[in-house]
């Protein structure tokens, strides 16, 4: 929503601005075409040589992310601390065995059943899953510590990937500036090609070449700089449920009281986005 609203107060300042002050549109509509399929081909061909095909799903999604916003709700952090927690409580008054069928097959749990959202998110779940089945093959004979470690990998792993789209999109921004330069200056070649034209001629085609410059800078620096930006922020956002399951897990596995566990998950969340203790201590009582 934000970002179309944005695009659009671009679009009317940027060229709002230029024809109140004068300038004729309908040059910058003229050239517009060919110079975006110059500087648009090469930054799709510059971006295709340096992604591989998963990488460039990844971007793909990348894009749809900064229009959706970030994948989980304010609800989807409170549902992963109470999912997490319950879970370990099991552990803990029933023990490793009750357990087991819960996370070799969480599809089938009712515990997970209760929360079909977080159920969906096949990388939140494995997290859960993968942790918790480690703890349960060892009888819960694990260090604390080497859970944790453990866990810090997976959580890397998945924020590597998470970031990935976002570095191709600050990369590309980067280029912009120069593509636009080569649009441009494959404008001057032409119009040194047509010298002995007349200065009407000649100035119109001027103006048409450094469209090129213009729309590199604009798309850089407007779009997709900004774009890469939002993806970083929606990023971020997004980590903060992976470090939620990690603090409950192993806050409990130092044996922590339930207060202090979840309180250990909710204070990392930003400010914005978290919840009073005593709603999501009420939430875990079932209220």
């Amino acid at each position: 929503m934000f970002v179309a609203i944005g695009i659009i107060i671009l679009l009317v300042m940027v060229f709002g601005g230029f024809i109140l002050a004068g300038g004729s549109i309908g040059s910058i509509l003229a050239a517009l075409p060919l110079e975006m399929m110059i500087i648009g081909g090469a930054a799709i061909g510059a971006t295709v040589i340096g992604n591989s095909t998963h990488e460039l799903k990844l971007l793909a999604g990348g894009f749809k992310k900064v229009f959706k916003g970030p994948k989980y709700s304010d609800q989807d952090h409170v549902d992963v601390i109470a999912l997490t927690s319950k879970l370990m409580r099991m552990m803990k008054t029933e023990g490793p065995v009750a357990l087991e069928a819960h996370v070799t097959n969480p599809s089938e749990s009712a515990i997970f059943a209760e929360y079909p959202a977080l159920l969906a998110d096949k990388a939140l779940t494995d997290l859960i899953c993968d942790t918790l089945t480690l703890i349960v093959v060892s009888s819960g004979s694990l260090d604390t510590h080497a859970v944790e470690e453990v866990m810090d990998n997976a959580i890397k792993g998945q924020l590597h990937e998470l970031e990935e789209p976002a570095h191709a999109l600050q990369s590309l921004a980067d280029a912009l500036p120069a593509l636009g330069i080569v649009a441009a200056v494959l404008g001057i070649i032409k119009t040194m090609g047509a010298i002995d034209e007349p200065p009407s001629v000649l100035g119109g085609m001027i103006g048409a070449a450094l469209v090129g410059t213009f729309l590199g800078v604009l798309l850089a620096y407007g779009f997709v700089g900004p774009m890469a930006g939002r993806l970083k922020q929606i990023n971020t956002h997004d980590a903060q449920i992976l470090h939620s399951v990690k603090q409950v897990l192993i806050a409990s596995l130092h044996g922590y009281p339930q207060p202090l566990v979840v309180e250990s998950a909710r204070s990392g969340l930003a400010p914005a986005h978290r919840p009073s203790l005593t709603d999501l201590l009420d939430t875990l009582r079932g209220k």
